[in-house]
Formats: structure tokens, sequence, C-alpha cells
């Protein structure tokens, strides 16, 4: 299993898709975005994906996602704290690379569907 860099780093290229995939680039990240996209903002809710994200990494993902500037967490309950999560400008930057890979997926494996928030206007 390939480590990620830690924080601060140096990039191990300066490839942009290699810079790309290792912030986003394992089976959980971009599914945390797809589900902020669609209107999901609670941990519970997020938690509550298809997928089954084990709450451990899905923990781990908003924070790495916070920390890159791409999800803001806004504190809505002080006890127990409760945040709800939204995509930043930049975070909001992903959803092209989602619609391409749900188009890609819709082409090439049988049984998949784009979800209307994907689908060009």
């Amino acid at each position: 299993m390939r480590q990620r860099p830690s924080r601060g780093a140096a990039p191990r290229s300066s490839c942009p898709v290699a810079c790309a995939l290792d912030v986003a680039g394992d089976r959980w990240t971009l599914l945390v975005v797809r589900d902020l996209l669609r209107g999901r903002r609670t941990y519970g809710e997020l938690a509550a994906a298809p997928e089954k994200i084990p709450t451990n990494i899905l923990a781990d993902r908003l924070r790495r996602l916070e920390e890159g500037g791409m999800v803001r967490a806004d504190l809505y309950q002080k006890r127990p704290a409760r945040y709800a999560y939204s995509l930043t400008e930049k975070g909001l930057g992903l959803k092209e690379v989602l619609t391409a890979l749900a188009r890609w997926g819709t082409r090439n494996l049988p049984g998949t569907r784009v979800f209307p928030e994907f689908r060009r206007a």
C-alpha cells in the first residue's frame, strides 16, 4: 500500500497528476467530495453513504480535505461538538474531475449511472 507524503513533505515530482493524486487519489477522498457535492453536510450523512466508509477513514479524509483547503468545517453544535462540512472554492473545482470520472464510468462500466449533479446542463 502506497503511503501518502506527510504534511509538508516535498512532492514526489512536479507532475500535476502525481501531486493531485497525493491529495485526492485514494479510494475514499473523491467519494467524500461526491457526497458533499450531492448535499450531504454532516458526519452522519457522510458516514451513511452506500459505500460504507469506515468512520476512522472518514474522519481522516475530512481532516485532510480541510487541511488542504478543500473543505470547511463549521461548528453547529457545541456539546457534543458537531460540524457541518462544505466544499470551498478549491474543493468545488473537483466537480470537473468527478464529472469526467462519472462519464467514463457510464461509458465503460455496465450498470453505472451518472447522478443529476454531474450531468452537463
